[in-house]
């Protein structure tokens, strides 16, 4: 059975998770962000970057979804894709020097 509404109690939960979710990658990209600027190190650079993604990706579904109405599926499609390239940024600062 597929779902494409969530009742309030879902929804205030994702508001919570994904605010949740915003404060700490926030966190964790400017730490990284903040690194790179002391060291200079592309890894550095792109780590930051691969956590940014995936932070805009949490807060763009979760908006599209709560905010905009596109559904419930669709938000988890816009967060599952901005996640996957962010992890792929992140794959990517691991073998980068």
């Amino acid at each position: 059975m597929v779902h494409t509404t969530a009742s309030a109690s879902i929804a205030t939960g994702i508001i919570v998770m994904k605010t949740g979710i915003l404060v700490l990658g926030g966190l964790i990209t400017y730490f990284s962000l903040k690194a790179y600027r002391n060291t200079g190190s592309k890894s550095l650079r792109a780590l930051a970057v691969g956590f940014g993604i995936i932070t805009l990706g949490a807060l763009l579904g979760g908006t599209f979804d709560v905010i905009f109405g596109v559904g419930l599926a669709t938000g988890l499609l816009i967060d599952a894709i901005l996640t996957f390239v962010g992890l792929a940024v992140i794959t990517y600062s691991l073998y980068t020097e």
